[in-house]
């Protein structure tokens, strides 16, 4: 009696054993389940988290810095094109000049800078210059040949409402895709800010603004602005287009050519002035005219030949000021100011 009682305790026993073991293997197969269609569910995350994040790393494709693209955003005071005059071999000049106007701080204008020179001509051109088309999207070239004095101003200038013609600007209206266009000097130290404080109140018909050549005169009228950088209304830029005048006079120097256009042609009749705050940078301000000691009120800074002249006019400006902290990199004021924040001794 006893043993056949054991035997049973023992049947009970593993048939328990056996219960607990199926529901333990039915609840493992479940996990697993769940756990690979979660495990597809984060990958599939993962890649679409990695694609998004390789986006945001391509630049925009110009210096859009109305926020334009916001539709709670108010519209743009204006538009503006600054082409600067550049040649396709200066590649270090342009990506300097990309940095530069990119991290400006944002304005109340729509402003698109683009890089405008003559046909391409050599191979190595071909290849790098299409590279930056692709990545940066900021560069015109026009058909002409590289030159100084023999038309290109005037290309640039009678090209641009063929190029933009049946394109629309970012109010939507196909008018015209500027109110302003600026040609500017590759030495040229442009503060957007400043700019378009003095163009916003100013006309946007007739208008002629830059710097007056002779260097000590102050009255635009019948004088020209000098090359560092001037601005047409666009109701100039089509009749540079259109006019004979300018198509039959071509040579000479550019921008003392481009002043007697609108002499001959009773245009331009909106002059303004824009000294003193743009001018040369200071070698000798007492012999050069043109040039004036760096200033808060500047709104671009001309003949900056070299790096160093570029570093010294960024600094003075605080060109860095936004400048976030991070804990992957420490940029010193000074050479003197160098102390790591990782340094542990």
């Amino acid at each position: 009696m006893k043993k056949k009682r054991e035997e049973q305790s023992h049947s009970v026993a593993r048939i328990a054993f056996t219960s607990c073991l199926f529901v333990a293997i039915c609840f493992l197969c479940f996990f697993t389940s769940v756990n690979q269609i979660n495990l597809h569910h984060v990958m599939k995350q993962s890649a679409s988290a990695l694609f998004f994040t390789n986006n945001l790393q391509m630049p925009p494709a110009a210096c859009d810095t109305s926020e334009a693209q916001n539709p709670s955003s108010p519209p743009p005071a204006f538009r503006l094109l600054i082409g600067i005059l550049t040649r396709p071999d200066q590649y270090r000049l342009r990506n300097l000049l990309r940095l530069v106007y990119r991290t400006q701080m944002p304005v109340a204008a729509e402003i698109d800078v683009k890089f405008v020179f003559c046909n391409l001509n050599k191979d190595d051109q071909k290849t790098l210059v299409a590279l930056e088309i692709m990545y940066y999207d900021d560069i015109i070239i026009l058909n002409c040949t590289e030159n100084m004095n023999n038309g290109k101003t005037y290309t640039y200038f009678s090209s641009l409402s063929y190029m933009f013609s049946g394109t629309r600007n970012s109010s939507g209206s196909s008018s015209r895709p500027y109110d302003y266009v600026m040609k500017a000097d590759d030495d040229i130290y442009i503060r957007l800010g400043p700019l378009v404080e003095a163009l916003n109140p100013l006309p946007r018909e007739d208008l002629y603004y830059g710097f007056t050549i002779p260097c000590r005169e102050m009255n635009p009228v019948n004088h020209y602005m000098s090359g560092m950088g001037y601005v047409l209304s666009w109701d100039l830029v089509e009749w540079i287009q259109s006019s004979d005048i300018p198509k039959n006079h071509t040579d000479g120097p550019e921008d003392k050519v481009l002043g007697e256009w609108l002499q001959m042609g009773a245009r331009g009749k909106n002059r303004y002035n824009a000294k003193p705050a743009m001018y040369d940078y200071p070698i000798d301000v007492e012999r050069n005219k043109c040039e004036r000691e760096l200033s808060p009120d500047t709104i671009a800074v001309h003949r900056l030949k070299s790096q160093e002249k570029w570093i010294k006019t960024l600094r003075y400006f605080n060109a860095t000021q936004r400048l976030k902290p991070s804990r992957f990199y420490h940029v010193p004021q000074s050479l003197g100011d160098y102390i790591h924040p990782y340094s542990f001794n």
